[in-house]
C-alpha cells in the first residue's frame, strides 16, 4: 500500500508543478519547454514503478523501472553491439540510400509527365505492401546480416520520401515560375535557385518520417532473420527466455536512438529552412 500511495502521490504532486509551470512566464523559454516534459516522464516513471510494486505484478507481466534500468546498466556492451547493427549498420545505410534514391527519382519524375503518371501509381502500391511480406524476401535474397535490413528499410522510406519531393517540387507559385522563364533560366537554374529552396519543408517533412520509419524497419526485419545480434534478434530470443525487462531495455535504446535521429533532422530543418513561417515561433 505505502508503494501505492507513493505512486499516486508524485503523479500528484507532478501534475500539480507542470499546471503551474505551463501557466506561468518560465513555459515560454527553453528551459520551461524542456522541464515539462522532463517532469511528466519522471511522475510516469514513479507512478509505473509505484504501481508494479504495490500491486505486486509478477516481472514476466510488466518488470518495475528499476528492473529495466538494471539491466540496461549490466548489459551495455550487448545493448551497444545490437544499436551498432541495427541502427547504424541496418536502419542508416538504407535510410541515406533510399532517401537519396527518391530525391534522385522526384527530378526525373518533375522532368517527365509519363513517369509522374505511371511511377507514382505505383509507388503508392508498393508503399501499401506489409512489412511482413517484404522482410522475408529481402532475407533470401540479401542474406541474414544488415545488408537485407537495409533493403526493408530502402523500400519502406522510399515512397513517402519521393511523394515529398514531388510535391515540393510543385511548391512554388506559377507567378514565380513564369519569372524566371521571363528571365530566360534553364531548368536546371529554376530548379536550384527557385524550386528546390521552395520545396525544402517538404523535403524535410519526408526525411523526419522516413526517420522514424528506418529503425521500426530495421528491428522488424531482423525477427525474420538475423545473425546472434541486433535489437529485433534480442528482442525475439528475449521472448522466448520470458526476459522482459531486456525487452524494455532494447526498446528504451531503440526510443532514445529513433528520437536523436528525428531530432537531428529537425535541427538540420531549422537551420536550412528558417525562412519558413513554422521554424519562426
Amino acid at each position: 500500500m505505502n508503494w501505492l500511495v507513493v505512486a499516486l502521490g508524485a503523479w500528484a504532486f507532478g501534475w500539480w508543478i507542470n499546471t503551474r509551470l505551463a501557466r506561468s512566464s518560465l513555459a515560454r523559454t527553453r528551459g520551461g519547454k524542456l522541464a515539462v516534459p522532463v517532469i511528466f516522464g519522471l511522475t510516469v516513471l514513479l507512478l509505473w514503478e509505484g504501481l508494479v510494486r504495490g500491486l505486486n505484478v509478477s516481472p514476466v507481466i510488466l518488470p518495475p523501472p528499476s528492473d529495466v534500468v538494471a539491466r540496461l546498466a549490466s548489459s551495455v556492451p550487448t545493448l551497444w553491439e545490437d544499436f551498432v547493427q541495427t541502427a547504424v549498420k541496418g536502419a542508416l545505410s538504407g535510410y541515406f540510400i533510399g532517401c537519396a534514391a527518391a530525391f534522385a527519382t522526384a527530378i526525373l519524375i518533375d522532368r517527365s509527365p509519363f513517369l509522374q503518371r505511371g511511377l507514382l501509381p505505383v509507388g503508392n502500391f508498393v508503399a501499401a505492401l506489409p512489412i511482413v511480406g517484404i522482410a522475408p524476401i529481402m532475407v533470401m535474397w540479401f542474406g541474414f546480416d544488415w545488408q537485407s535490413k537495409a533493403a526493408v528499410v530502402v523500400v519502406m522510406v522510399f515512397f513517402p520520401m519521393l511523394v515529398n519531393t514531388v510535391a515540393g517540387l510543385k511548391a512554388s507559385d506559377h507567378m514565380q515560375r513564369d519569372l524566371m522563364a521571363t528571365w530566360s533560366a534553364s531548368y536546371w537554374q529554376s530548379l536550384f535557385k527557385l524550386r528546390l529552396p521552395a520545396a525544402m519543408p517538404f523535403v524535410f517533412n519526408g526525411l523526419k518520417i522516413a526517420s522514424t520509419l528506418a529503425l521500426i524497419g530495421a528491428i522488424v526485419a531482423e525477427f525474420f532473420g538475423s545473425p546472434t545480434r541486433g535489437m529485433g534478434f534480442r528482442i525475439n530470443a528475449s521472448i522466448g527466455q520470458l526476459a522482459l525487462d531486456m525487452i524494455w531495455a532494447e526498446i528504451v535504446v531503440a526510443a532514445i536512438a529513433g528520437s536523436a535521429f528525428y531530432g537531428i533532422v529537425a535541427m538540420i530543418e531549422k537551420r536550412v529552412t528558417f525562412w519558413h513561417p513554422s521554424q519562426r515561433t
